[in-house]
């Protein structure tokens, strides 16, 4: 697994942390029941503190990318990067919403868009 953490980014170590591993078990680098560093161990190889590592995982652990097996360490969880189904589901909770507020769909997207270039 390889990480590579730009300092002068204006995306936080943690969040490229994330992505980048996202990344790898999207394009499939990273497979299903591998093992990744310990916390400690990847925050030593790229120089970050160790909560910033950890925040990473929780957030990938999260999402579903991951899973954390106690003292056994953490892992590609077996459902690999579940995101598109937690973003399928706040797409449907988001329009549900919106709905319920009797604005148009072209609103809807109007917002969506408008949040995507605020991002």
């Amino acid at each position: 697994m390889r990480i590579d953490i730009e300092p002068d980014s204006s995306t936080a170590p943690y969040e490229q942390v994330k992505l980048q591993i996202l990344d790898q078990v999207r394009d499939g680098r990273l497979i299903a029941g591998t093992k990744l560093p310990t916390v400690r161990a990847l925050a030593e190889q790229l120089g970050l503190a160790a909560n910033t590592v950890a925040k990473s995982y929780r957030e990938l652990e999260a999402l579903g990318a991951i899973e954390t097996r106690g003292r056994l360490g953490s892992f590609v969880a077996a459902s690999g990067d579940a995101s598109a189904g937690v973003a399928a589901q706040a797409a449907t909770e988001y329009v549900a919403t919106v709905r319920g507020l009797g604005l148009s769909d072209d609103m809807a997207r109007s917002l969506v868009e408008a949040a995507i270039r605020g991002a």
